[in-house]
């Protein structure tokens, strides 16, 4: 095993780089997030004028989704 490579490490990439197939209660919880999601983004780009701030603020709502994603589909247990 390389020297900064341990086995911790090697089960989490192996958690994280792999396909989550959705739970049926789960996919309530996706949808959720991505409907509250969609509203805050209509009301930043409503609010907010064309710019790079504007831009930034949508694609970390969109990064903060897919994290939030991520933690329900890696760390629930099957």
């Amino acid at each position: 095993m390389p020297h900064y490579l341990n086995q911790h490490d090697v089960d989490r990439l192996a958690r994280d780089y792999c396909y989550h197939a959705p739970r049926p209660d789960q996919v309530e919880r996706y949808t959720d997030l991505r409907q509250r999601a969609h509203a805050l983004a209509l009301a930043i780009a409503g609010h907010c004028p064309p710019s790079r701030e504007r831009s930034a603020a949508l694609t970390k709502l969109e990064e903060a989704v897919m994290h939030a994603n991520a933690a329900i589909a890696r760390n629930e247990a099957d």
